[in-house]
């Protein structure tokens, strides 16, 4: 039973931490990007159901292809722009 929490546990940690790594090239900066996902994370520090949990990841997961995607995008167009 303490499995599943202490991996739930993990990935959250694991989640965060590959999420503060994308927002160090967040277009508005990171320390616009830091305070924000901290304080979306500590809001649903609470959560105690493991369905929830699981759920919040996915969400987590979900914002970082979205991150990564907005920066793959925008290092494409400033490579554009140094070309032309």
């Amino acid at each position: 039973m303490t499995s599943a929490p202490t991996n739930l546990r993990h990935q959250v940690i694991r989640i965060y931490k590959d999420l503060l790594h994308l927002g160090r090239d967040y277009p508005m900066g990171y320390s616009y990007f830091r305070p924000r996902l901290y304080k979306a994370f500590a809001s649903q520090a609470g959560i105690i159901d493991e369905a929830e949990i699981k759920k919040g990841i996915e969400r987590a997961e979900y914002v970082k292809k979205g991150t990564n995607s907005l920066q793959t995008s925008l290092e494409r167009d400033s490579a554009d722009k140094d070309c032309h």
